[in-house]
């Protein structure tokens, strides 16, 4: 394993250790993991920066108005006050109910969702401020979560059950969170071609003194045909310089 391989290994590491800890890393932790690359204090606080971007606590856990918009935190206020109104169970009681939803009883499944939502809401606090608003991955969350309870009767005891509820939401955050950065970066990729085609077809346009048609703008620009059209569609058929009546 060569050293760049070595690096993003470890702090892919890191990163699942902060999830596992509150979205917390010690400063000794850190430096421990890095220890065998030999990082020196420059690299070690420019891996501290970059936990710190990716809304990582360095010591301490963050507080929310680090890493919440004013909406999320609104948000969540509300959502927790409704939260409060759930009824308190004792440990034994937890264990009860999961018991009964495991044996496949209805109504056990339908409380031991709202027992786990609380616990939705801690672990979306984890993968805040990575690409995703907090609303949607508590939604995404609460949807793994009544999946989640409906597939415990393959758990062999409770410990199974509980990591099954709690990796089934996990994986319901991080699926949606690369999703939406995808489409964002498909997004932004396809505003970057409109923005190149109108700036290609406003210059055409003007050393014309008309507006061109696409088949125009592709032999002047070496762009293909279908790239325009795929950029003057993205932009609902808004870049003026265009004729879109004629290819």
């Amino acid at each position: 394993m060569n050293q760049e391989q070595q690096f993003a290994n470890t702090l892919e590491e890191i990163k699942r250790l902060a999830k596992n800890q509150g979205n917390c890393v010690g400063r000794e932790q850190v430096k421990e993991a890095f220890l065998p690359l030999g990082f020196d204090e420059k690299q070690l606080e420019m891996v501290f920066e970059y936990l710190k971007e990716q809304k990582i606590g360095i010591g301490e856990p963050l507080q929310p108005e680090d890493y919440l918009s004013a909406e999320e935190i609104n948000y969540l206020d509300t959502y927790l006050e409704s939260l409060e109104l759930l009824e308190e169970l004792s440990a034994g009681e937890r264990e009860a109910i999961t018991l009964s939803a495991m044996a496949g009883d209805y109504d056990a499944k339908q409380k031991l969702i709202e027992i786990y939502l609380p616990q939705v809401v801690d672990i979306s606090k984890l993968y805040a401020g990575q690409g995703a608003l907090l609303e949607d991955l508590i939604g995404e969350g609460n949807v793994a979560l009544a999946m989640a309870v409906e597939m415990l009767e393959t758990a062999g005891d409770i410990a199974d059950a509980q990591g099954m509820l709690g990796s089934m939401i996990m994986e319901a955050m991080e699926s949606y969170i690369a999703l939406n950065v995808q489409e964002k970066e498909t997004g932004n990729k396809m505003a970057e071609k409109v923005n190149q085609v109108a700036e290609q077809a406003k210059e055409l346009a003007e050393s014309l003194g008309r507006k061109v048609t696409m088949q125009e703008l592709a032999d002047e620009t070496g762009m293909t045909l279908m790239e325009i059209m795929e950029a003057v569609q993205f932009s609902g058929d808004n870049i003026e310089d265009i004729n879109t009546s004629n290819t």
